[in-house]
């Protein structure tokens, strides 16, 4: 499959986006480098994989939740806020 300039205006009309005109060509590059992956990925045999997945079987590690205390998890946080107090977020005032 390709897609061409008419399927990605019909794709836009559906997903009711505004594509520019200087940025079409980038964006069908991009989406056909897209389908040549996906082609690539339907070429694998799969037929012997079992797809059943059922984390609550043992499909995902569950690491030990064991709390700790470490003050600069809350330094480097509260360096990216806009404002901050006492090691808290401040924030504007929105109940009266």
């Amino acid at each position: 499959m390709h897609i061409d300039v008419e399927l990605l205006r019909r794709l836009e009309n559906l997903s009711m986006l505004e594509i520019s005109p200087h940025k079409e060509q980038e964006i069908l590059t991009e989406l056909n480098r897209f389908l040549d992956f996906v082609e690539i990925i339907e070429e694998l045999d799969l037929s012997k994989e079992d797809f059943r997945f059922n984390p609550l079987n043992g499909g995902t590690p569950l690491r030990e939740d064991t709390p700790r205390v470490d003050p600069e998890i809350s330094r480097e946080i509260l360096k990216n806020a806009p404002r901050s107090a006492d090691n808290f977020f401040v924030v504007p005032k929105i109940i009266e």
